[in-house]
Formats: C-alpha cells, structure tokens, sequence
C-alpha cells in the first residue's frame, strides 16, 4: 500500500498566496477598464469563444505557480510492508467422550462446556497447527495437527458420546495424541488432555503414557472436569433409556498430577464453566507463540510529473497571452 507525504512541508504554506493573487488580479484589472477607448466597432467588445477565456491565462498561472509550490515541498510517495517470523506451537487436544461426560454439573453439561471452550481456545491460536484426539474406551484421531482451524472446529463440533465404545481409556488416549507429535520439530510440542474420570479402559497405563511423552519432549497439561462432591450423572434404566440421579464425582487426580510432572506440565482442575475457561486461558498465556515483525518502508519522489505538469501550463498560458488573446486582454 502506498502513502504520500511531504518532504518539505513548509513549503506549502506558500499556497497562501494564491487566493491574494486572484484577488490582486479582480481588483486590477476592474481598475484598468476603459470607460470608452475603442479604434474600432469590431474591438467593442469580445465577442464567441474569446470572451470566456479572457480569464484563462491567470487561472493557468495561478495553477502553475501551485504546482511550482507543491513541487518544491518535495510530494514523496512510499511502499511499507512487513517480514513476519512465526515460532508457533503443535497442540494436540485430547478430550474424554466417555458417557460420564454428559454429567450436568457443567451447563449443558461437561462434554459440551468443555468443546465449547476448547473452540474459543482454537481462534485466539491462528498461527499453532493444533490436533483433535477423543478418547472414551478406545481412542482414535479425529482431526491431526493443522492450521486448517475452520475445519478444526467443524470437527470439533462433530465429536459426541457413543462415537466409541464407552469407558476411560486415559493411558490410550495421551498415547494417540503423544504419536501424532511425537515427529513435529515445532519449538514447543503440548498435548492438553481433559477428562473427568478414572482410567478403567485401554492397553496403555497413564503412567507410561506420560513416560513417553517425556522421551519425545512433549508437555502436557491435564485438566480434571467435574464439581467437588455430588453430581447428575447419566444412569442407563433396564429400558436403554439415560436417567440423571446424583452421584459422587471420582477423579484419579494423583495419576494426572503425575502425568504433568512427568512431562514438565500442569494439572488443573475445573469445577463449574467458568473455572474451565480461566484454566485454557492459563495455558494460551503460558504457551505463547513467538511472533517476530519487521517493517520496511521505500520513498519514491513525486516532484517531478508535477514539475512537468506546471511548466506545461505555463507555456500554455505563455501561448494564450501572447497570441492567442492578443487583442482581447492586457497582460497583468
């Protein structure tokens, strides 16, 4: 994009002038009229396309002598562009869809709270390629590491209980997310893992799984969702049917403290919506990309066309005093 400025400004304060000229030049020529000195009926007065270009010659001057001024206050115009350098960071999240994840101590309840601050988190990280792990009984990628964040969140917005088999496979879980950093060579590799449970599922013990993400230098945050004490948890009746009754909220919280501090993490817990957000809010601060601008600028000097453009009507003003206009007017 382009920008003009002056390199000279000052200068400009000499267009001043300008309207005292034309003043100077009414006044004048007022002055000058002849009450009645004519040779000839034919000199009487101007008469077809002469009459309205009596004026012309000032007018070119006074533009001329604008574009002289203009010309000398140096117009100058320049080019700004950026060199941007980013350092971002690979992110894979890994979110329990176990059926425990319907509880409804988190409005609607804890599995759609958590996808709905997960998205915000997603927009406020353009430059990070960021993954999607679900993991329940089993677990399996739903979106891998990307900058594609449009289709990030649509894919987000997919996830749901039941897509797997139902249990908590946590130890699966950060293995499935591990692997999919385990090759990125991103300044910093994170894996934020969120459940609300015990791990009752899968091959993998959470223990080794946070064993190794440390071997591939992979940090990872864990947050465990659900309110202290009682809860609705959904209950299947004899008919398939969900049914909400209140019932103690157990988090293998020891296992997700040592999970983070085996990886150089942390562990957070999150009781209500509000204490979810403060938590994604933590880690957006602490795991800043590094973002690194440089500005350039080029100038380009203008004088010269206006330069031009003023000696051309000066000549041409030349021109119409001298011949053109001869007989009609007197020069000022």
């Amino acid at each position: 994009m382009a920008d003009w400025e002056f390199a000279n400004i000052e200068f400009l304060w000499a267009l001043i002038i300008l309207p005292l000229i034309l003043v100077w030049y009414w006044f004048v020529r007022n002055d000058r009229q002849p009450t009645m000195s004519f040779s000839a009926s034919s000199d009487l007065r101007a008469t077809g396309l002469k009459s309205y270009l009596v004026h012309l010659p000032i007018i070119l001057r006074v533009l001329a002598l604008a574009g002289i001024i203009v010309a000398l206050a140096r117009p100058q115009s320049s080019t700004n562009w950026q060199d941007v350098k980013t350092e971002g960071i690979d992110i894979v999240m890994a979110i329990d869809i176990s059926s425990s994840m319907l509880a409804q101590d988190f409005e609607p309840n804890r599995l759609e709270a958590a996808k709905e601050v997960a998205v915000e988190f997603i927009k406020n990280r353009p430059t990070d390629r960021i993954g999607l792990v679900v993991y329940s009984g089993e677990s399996f990628t739903q979106c891998p590491l990307t900058t594609d964040h449009e289709k990030l969140i649509n894919l987000f917005q997919d996830i749901k209980n039941g897509m797997i088999v139902d249990g908590t496979a946590i130890g699966m879980g950060l293995a499935n997310a591990v692997n999919r950093l385990k090759e990125s060579d991103a300044k910093s590799k994170v894996v934020i893992l969120l459940t609300d449970g015990e791990n009752t599922a899968g091959s993998i013990p959470p223990i080794t799984a946070a064993e190794i993400a440390a071997t591939f230098g992979v940090k990872v945050y864990t947050i465990g969702v659900g309110t202290k004490g009682m809860a609705p948890m959904p209950v299947p009746d004899m008919f398939g049917r969900i049914r909400y009754q209140r019932m103690e909220v157990n988090i293998d919280e020891e296992s997700l403290e040592q999970i983070a501090d085996i990886t150089n993490g942390s562990y957070f817990r999150a009781t209500d919506n509000q204490s979810l957000q403060e938590i994604y809010d933590e880690i957006d601060v602490m795991e800043k990309t590094i973002i690194e601008e440089t500005q350039f600028e080029k100038k380009y000097e203008e004088f010269l066309p206006i330069s031009l453009i003023a000696l051309g009507l000066s000549i041409l003003e030349y021109v119409l005093r001298r011949f053109y206009l001869r007989s009609v007017i007197a020069d000022v």
